[in-house]
């Protein structure tokens, strides 16, 4: 039997000045990693603002057509958000614990919203954008906690509170409401991620 003499070990140990150091690099690229997020906020933000509007612009005027915006944004979102998220795979050569756990806790918020909406579809129920808003929130304050990042933990309560109040409202109001809520919950959130990106990539 082989056994390893106490040198070998003493080599492969690190030192504290290179423990500190190995510490450094992974807080680093947990930020990077988080903050690549600020593209699917920012995507996803911008094409569903479009669809309500068009819908709710087609809806006074009569036209039954608006409802497939949300269908093409959400084909058209799924796209670019699969060719980003392969380039960003292709670059990541080693994917951390809390990547896994972002990834899958909004792979489980798509399929609830999915199955929300088709429901509702199927039941003969208006597009439910109160619960879709308070769905949302779940998601985005989870990872806002995740990463550290209370803009996002902010989002998550936006869209909880302004989801609650549509189911009280008018539709005009709630399209505003729904319209604030992807500004300041989604959009907002993702070009602060966006900044401080570029800030880590310069340092």
């Amino acid at each position: 039997m082989f056994v390893p003499s106490n040198t070998n070990i003493m080599e492969k140990e690190l030192t504290p000045e290179q423990s500190l150091a190995t510490i450094e690099q992974m807080i680093a690229d947990a930020k990077r990693s988080f903050h690549r997020n600020s593209f699917y906020f920012l995507l996803w933000g911008t094409l569903l603002i479009a669809a309500m509007i068009f819908n709710y612009a087609m809806a006074v005027a009569h036209n039954p057509m608006g409802s497939y915006a949300w269908g093409v944004m959400g084909i058209l979102g799924g796209i670019l958000s699969f060719l980003h998220g392969s380039r960003e795979g292709r670059k990541q050569q080693v994917k951390t614990t809390m990547d896994r756990v972002i990834m899958w806790l909004w792979f489980a918020f798509v399929i609830t919203m999915l199955a929300t909406m088709i429901g509702a579809g199927v039941a003969g129920y208006e597009t439910p954008v109160g619960s879709i808003m308070i769905l949302t929130g779940l998601p985005t304050f989870v990872s806002g906690q995740l990463m550290r990042f209370r803009p996002l933990i902010l989002g998550g309560i936006l869209f909880w509170v302004l989801g609650a109040i549509c189911f009280f409202v008018d539709v005009r109001t709630m399209v505003i409401l729904y319209i604030a809520a992807m500004l300041f919950g989604y959009i907002v959130p993702g070009y602060l991620l966006k900044r401080q990106e570029d800030g880590l990539r310069t340092t």
